[in-house]
């Protein structure tokens, strides 16, 4: 169990709490809150990055896809499956 630091947290209104053991490590800036960038579970060996959080004029366009995130699994099925 080294490592491994109590964690705690709850529902904005405070009603519901909770406490867990897992690593220090986090992606999300420990001043203003904000997951610039995360490990995707679908990808584990990349990173996703939050497009708000690129410095202005470095993209040209985005394409937006839509993402099932509830059934992730079934819509990273759905994506990877060959179009004919």
């Amino acid at each position: 169990m080294t490592g491994l630091i109590m964690h705690s947290g709850g529902c904005h209104c405070g009603r519901v709490r909770f406490e867990v053991l897992a690593p220090a490590r986090h992606l999300f800036c420990a001043v203003c809150g904000v997951k610039s960038f995360y490990v995707p579970r679908s990808h584990p060996d990349g990173y996703s990055v939050n497009a708000r959080c690129l410095d202005p004029g470095t993209v040209e366009k985005l394409k937006v896809e839509p993402f099932d995130g509830q059934q992730w699994e079934r819509s990273m099925q759905q994506a990877t499956l060959p179009t004919s």
